[in-house]
């Protein structure tokens, strides 16, 4: 049996990527003692394996396709992407698998770190095991324990495909040596994104999207995202559905249910969805299900099979593994009105969890933001038009070609975009917008902002965005708006810049 050694603390927090931290923060900062258990490295998947090694084996792609498309500049390009710098450039940014400098941050900030295998033991009650098994600490929580252990990458039931070695997300993100051939199965966010990079890292790839390349999005940016890595030599394939897959001379053979027979590559990458981390967590111990969903109330407490909080409401969850919007932002969101009502919880205060009240997560259901870092980018808030039909509202769509704004032609030479409002006619509000073309990842948050606040059609007519910039298409969406409505007079000049 290891030596154990046993602790109280006023929160314990399961798990030290984005929402774990901060949430044990926010519980620091209101004057609580924490504890936050880490089995891997400190700063979690999206450190490592996700956000940032994605994003940085992308933009060096980017910034060479943005100076390519103005004239002067790509007349000054005479090499194609450095593979090797650009895995360099990826490693600094993973901190090169390191966590001595997430370590720091915890103990400047006053957190205290238990490294192992953290599992519930009954109410309150967290035990650790060291990695080798030789220590084993009980940490009690006084007030809350936080679950914030994220998720991991499915891989689904294929016949064959689990003996065949695929990679996940995290075998892609960290790769060393670019395969000559890949296969992805999947059309969503990391499918389309790594089709991106191992194109621009010079691999041949064939993306198996069976669903369709980014279905959850309006249809038109999974067209244009769909075009434009054909255009790059990516091999797209649509509605073919992979049925097994075997490891065979040093290849990966997939078999399909159709036309397309089978696809040999020198990997496969499997990106088809994620599954919580929440499997041998103890959760038995204290009546839940194992290995599932945690459901949470708008405070993000623990909710029972029956849909009520959890015993007196001491057990939390924040970030994925409560399935409400797997993004990172949204995880530290959700882990900022955590750590809130925790600390107001425990000093017996009020809590404010109406809608949009300091303590509930509201925009989880209404407002949440995306980008996808493809060529082009997709960035989207809030409702599309099916899901505001869907939801019942009554909506009017507004469409523009981004490329018709000034900024635009500015910002690259051809520019392709679209842009989408998706707005509730009777209460006259932007309800979700799209924007689809290069560098939009930036129009996003005004979106976000008009989607929290919902302010008025007729008072967004008075946010005057800057020109020549690509926030001006706010300004076309508006004017076409008001020509397309009688609930709001919007005159716009004719024949003005």
């Amino acid at each position: 049996m290891p030596d154990l050694v046993e602790r109280t603390v006023d929160v314990v927090v399961i798990g030290a990527g984005p929402a774990g931290e901060n949430v044990a923060d926010r519980a620091v900062q209101g004057g609580l003692t924490v504890a936050i258990v880490e089995q891997e490295l400190v700063g979690g998947e999206c450190s490592y394996w996700a956000c940032m090694p994605t994003k940085a084996l992308l933009r060096s792609g980017s910034a060479l396709r943005a100076a390519r498309q103005v004239a002067g500049a790509r007349d000054a390009i005479t090499r194609s992407l450095d593979v090797a710098a650009v895995l360099a450039r990826r490693d600094a940014f993973a901190s090169e698998w390191k966590d001595a400098g997430q370590v720091e941050w915890l103990r400047g900030a006053g957190i205290e770190l238990v490294r192992g295998r953290a599992r519930l033991d009954g109410a309150r009650r967290v035990e650790v095991v060291s990695d080798d098994g030789t220590r084993a600490t009980l940490l009690t929580a006084r007030h809350a324990v936080v679950v914030a252990t994220g998720t991991s990458a499915l891989v689904p039931p294929i016949r064959g495909l689990a003996d065949a070695a695929p990679w996940t997300s995290r075998e892609a993100a960290s790769v060393t040596t670019v395969p000559d051939t890949l296969a992805i199965i999947g059309g969503g966010v990391v499918a389309t994104e790594m089709a991106q990079v191992f194109s621009n890292l010079g691999s041949a790839v064939t993306l198996l999207a069976r669903d369709g390349v980014l279905p959850a999005a309006e249809p038109f940016a999974g067209e244009r995202v769909t075009a434009s890595l054909e255009a790059a030599g990516v091999r797209v394939h649509l509605g073919d559905e992979v049925v097994a897959a075997r490891r065979e001379d040093g290849q990966v053979v997939l078999t399909t249910d159709g036309d397309l027979g089978e696809v040999v590559a020198d990997e496969v990458l499997v990106a088809v969805g994620r599954t919580p981390n929440t499997r041998d967590l103890g959760l038995r111990s204290v009546g839940l299900e194992d290995g599932g969903w945690l459901r949470v109330d708008e405070t993000l407490r623990v909710l029972d099979a029956s849909g009520a909080v959890l015993d007196d409401g001491w057990l939390y969850a924040v970030g994925d593994v409560n399935a409400r919007a797997l993004v990172t932002h949204q995880g530290k969101y959700q882990a900022r009105a955590a750590g809130d009502a925790i600390v107001v919880r425990a000093s017996g205060g009020l809590v404010d969890d109406e809608p949009w009240g300091w303590h509930a997560a509201t925009a989880d259901h209404r407002a949440v933001p995306q980008v996808v870092f493809t060529d082009p980018e997709v960035a989207s808030v809030g409702l599309t038009a099916a899901a505001a039909e869907a939801a019942g509202h009554r909506i009017r769509v507004v469409d523009h070609d981004l490329g018709a704004v000034a900024g635009a032609a500015l910002h690259a030479d051809g520019y392709d975009g679209h842009a989408r409002l998706v707005v509730d006619v009777d209460r006259d509000v932007v309800l979700g917008a799209t924007f689809v073309g290069q560098d939009v990842a930036e129009l996003v948050h005004a979106a976000t902002l008009a989607v929290v606040s919902e302010i008025p059609i007729s008072r967004l007519w008075h946010v005057v965005p800057a020109f020549p910039t690509l926030s001006e298409v706010w300004l076309r969406l508006l004017e076409t708006y008001g020509r397309t409505t009688s609930q709001v007079s919007l005159t716009p000049s004719r024949g003005m810049a």
